[in-house]
């Protein structure tokens, strides 16, 4: 490991160097490969270095011991050691999870699409609950969501929604939501005062460039029809929605967001990439199934995930029997608590398959 930590601090210095360079801005593919790099390595060299400031201090200590007779003295350097070897042994762990493989989906956007499942039009309701909870959780990240399409029911509920989130870092901290995710409340249309169960699926795909998947036009079918629902004026005037076909895999996508038919279009395709990319990385999962095993999940639309218990004000999400007592505060978007648990739980599973391995 500490060799491989050498090789990454000499590279930052030759990237840093790299930068330095007058005309390295005059070419923008290698200075924006560059910069990632940068970003990339410095927190790891970072560590690095904190690490090896803690182990300078625990021999600068323990020499220090030796020839120190004064008492007062050698209880201060007793707790700077005590200090520098906690500080080596975090440092140590810290490092072992900032070399693991990235995700190379990390810094994309990501394509959101929500489905009312069982439970009629109270799965509708909280289909629109969790849209707002993912909508309220981007704009907290400064992020930008933009609808793609979306069937309402006629009570203000959701059948199915699609958007779009543009952010940095937006998959890294989405990728782990997709799943059932299930509400269990009275309704307000229920008398009889009964708590019912409903169920909403949630998939989250990372948005997939034009190089990652390569997509025959030949194979898409585009039909266009008059917009309906909200969209503001005009909308309803012009054939501008725009139903995607693709022949091969019978994916169907209808985009209406945009008065624009050309723009419908494009966001229909982003999100047959989308798609396609998703088909491909199950079938890479799946022919990893053993190292998927030893992850959180972060993909499979039909596991269930959480629950949100209105009468009780919990949230519990299944995968880590991680159980939070603030439903409202949840739903109005503050996730950040049940994703870094989520990580966290990740990390620390891959940290032990790479141990198993290892050992």
């Amino acid at each position: 490991m500490f060799d491989k930590l050498e090789d990454l601090q000499k590279r930052l210095e030759e990237v840093m160097n790299e930068l330095s360079e007058p005309d390295v801005v005059n070419d923008q593919t290698r200075f924006r490969k560059l910069m990632k790099e940068q970003t990339d390595l410095t927190p790891i060299v970072e560590k690095y270095k904190e690490y090896k400031e803690a182990k300078q201090t625990i021999e600068d200590s323990l020499e220090m011991l030796e020839s120190e007779s004064d008492e007062e003295m050698r209880e201060m350097l007793k707790e700077e050691l005590a200090d520098a070897k906690t500080a080596v042994a975090r440092c140590e762990e810290d490092l072992k999870i900032l070399l693991l493989p990235k995700d190379p989906n990390d810094e994309k956007n990501v394509i959101v699409e929500i489905r009312a499942g069982a439970g009629g039009d109270e799965a509708a309701l909280f289909a629109a609950e969790i849209y707002r909870m993912y909508k309220n959780y981007a704009d907290s990240r400064r992020w930008k969501t933009e609808f793609i399409d979306v069937n309402e029911s006629g009570i203000g509920g959701f059948k199915e929604a699609s958007f779009m989130i543009n952010g940095q870092g937006a998959w890294s901290r989405l990728k782990y939501e997709s799943g059932v995710h299930r509400v269990q409340r009275i309704p307000a249309t229920e008398s009889g005062g009964r708590i019912h169960t409903s169920t909403v699926t949630v998939a989250i795909m990372p948005e997939a460039e034009e190089v990652d998947v390569q997509l025959d036009m030949n194979d898409c079918r585009f039909d266009v029809f008059r917009a309906s629902g909200n969209g503001g004026q005009c909308v309803n005037t012009t054939d501008s929605a725009v139903r995607l076909t693709h022949i091969p895999t019978g994916i169907v996508i209808s985009c209406q967001d945009e008065k624009s038919q050309l723009k419908n279009k494009d966001k229909a395709l982003k999100v047959l990439r989308a798609r396609l990319y998703e088909l491909e990385q199950a079938k890479a999962h799946d022919a990893e199934a053993e190292l998927r095993k030893s992850q959180i999940g972060t993909g499979d639309r039909a596991e269930k995930i959480r629950t949100y218990n209105f009468p009780q004000g919990r949230v519990t999400d299944h995968r880590i029997k991680l159980t939070l007592h603030r439903l409202e505060g949840i739903l109005n978007g503050d996730i950040d608590e049940i994703i870094d648990s989520l990580i966290a739980a990740d990390q620390a599973a891959k940290l032990s398959k790479l141990q198993e391995m290892e050992g």
